[in-house]
């Protein structure tokens, strides 16, 4: 449960929107659209079969996202929780870091099913494989864990 404090002249009551913005009506499809966005665009460019727009589709995905919400720290704006958001990632301040939401059970299954995607159309090339399915575990699953919660490895990120 996020701490609630009267705030005169703000849009919102939670001193750190962070934790809710995703509960937004049609993120998730916007988050979608933005996918297929980014995957006409790959595969317009010339040269690109529809396997290899997938994986770089897939690859571009695992990376921005996982800047997105495990690399980035803070808000992009000035929140009002004194500080307690300064040192948590996008993720880790997501549902005010409760796990197994539906926000971030959404997180988690869409990379999947771009991975699945990429795996079909590539028609199981090997390497298609082994690249999309490193991406999808070392940035896009395993940062997402419980373990990892509020985890450093090797002091990385830590500041």
């Amino acid at each position: 449960q996020s701490k609630q404090a009267m705030q005169v002249g703000t849009a919102h009551s939670d001193p750190n929107p962070n934790h809710i913005y995703f509960n937004s009506r049609g993120i998730w499809m916007t988050y979608i659209i933005f996918i297929l966005i980014a995957h006409f665009i790959i595969l317009s460019i010339p040269f690109i079969s529809v396997g290899l727009a997938w994986t770089l589709t897939c690859q571009v995905h695992n990376f921005i996202t996982y800047l997105w919400l495990h690399w980035e720290k803070g808000a992009p704006f000035e929140p009002l929780d004194q500080g307690e958001s300064r040192t948590l990632t996008h993720w880790e301040q997501l549902d005010d870091g409760v796990q197994f939401t539906a926000n971030k059970k959404f997180l988690l299954v869409v990379p999947t099913v771009v991975f699945l995607l990429a795996t079909f159309y590539s028609r199981y090339d090997q390497i298609h494989f082994i690249a999309n399915a490193l991406s999808l575990v070392v940035l896009s699953i395993a940062p997402k864990l419980p373990m990892f919660y509020r985890v450093r490895l090797f002091g990385i990120n830590k500041w």
